[in-house]
């Protein structure tokens, strides 16, 4: 292991250790993910990514990680010149993979936000997300306060979670599923009066139930970057240098269009302590 690699890990656990309390347990792994310069030694980059939040990131009917991350992450492989390993996480196991070491390098719908900041890297945004609460178009949900005395489902540890505590407190019974999954499942099923979810939960319910689901308010407009861990700087330099490619010559583009059916939207050129870059 070179010096370099030596001195990240260290930063590494000191991370890991401040954070460890707060995190869902992972099982650990042999040893941590290397730098750059070794991922590219070993021909391989790992990355973490969604396992069923499509169109993000899925397996498809051939067993095959798909989706707008699964074509970024496979773009980022080819940039850096080696083969991709992908990763299928939970929402609320994406941190502790990286922060473990199990993945290089998270491109997993995650939310840039300044709690979730505190604990990993961030690059600059790729992706932007716009969550909402969807429910039942027979249903006054207006507000937070109509979410007094309903069941609400969110994805656990989930952005639309963070959103949903803070705004309705206790005054709604807030369910917390696995993913995205379990969490329209659980709102098709009955389970839940209303859920939490990103900009596409409205496909999925309507291809389960036409007509019968629609968003209620929106609750912020989110944006995705892909996450390192702590004091990385390689990882870090690198993905932002192949972020500015793809937004540059189109590649950002074309993924998007055939994933989110619309265009790249405008990226903020910072957000509220959200560093974007390592210090």
């Amino acid at each position: 292991m070179t010096s370099k690699s030596m001195k990240l890990n260290r930063r590494v656990l000191l991370a890991l250790a401040a954070v460890t309390v707060a995190l869902p347990f992972v099982a650990p792994v042999d040893a941590f993910a290397g730098t750059v310069e070794e991922a590219k030694a070993k021909g391989k980059v790992v990355i973490g990514i969604q396992g069923d939040n499509s169109p993000w990131g899925f397996v498809n009917s051939s067993g095959v990680q798909d989706g707008l991350d699964a074509d970024i992450g496979k773009a980022f492989a080819d940039y850096l010149g080696v083969k991709v390993e992908f990763v299928p996480l939970a929402v609320a196991n994406r941190i502790p993979a990286l922060m473990t070491g199990k993945v290089d390098v998270l491109f997993a719908t995650m939310g840039m936000t300044a709690e979730r900041a505190k604990t990993i890297q961030y690059s600059q945004p790729y992706a932007g997300n716009v969550l909402s609460v969807y429910g039942p178009k027979d249903k006054k949900i207006a507000g937070y306060d109509d979410l007094t005395g309903v069941s609400v489902g969110v994805p656990k540890s989930s952005a639309m979670d963070t959103s949903i505590t803070a705004g309705a407190g206790t005054k709604a019974n807030i369910l917390r599923f696995d993913d995205d999954a379990a969490n329209i499942q659980a709102l098709i099923s009955g389970q839940v009066e209303v859920v939490g979810g990103n900009q596409f939960y409205g496909d999925r319910l309507n291809a389960a139930a036409a007509g019968k689901y629609e968003p209620k308010f929106d609750l912020t407009t989110l944006y995705n970057g892909a996450g390192t861990r702590p004091g990385e700087k390689d990882w870090n330099e690198t993905i932002n240098s192949f972020l500015v490619k793809i937004k540059g010559d189109g590649e950002l583009a074309k993924i998007y269009t055939k994933w989110m059916k619309r265009e790249v939207p405008a990226f903020p050129e910072s957000l509220p302590d959200v560093p974007f870059t390592v210090k």
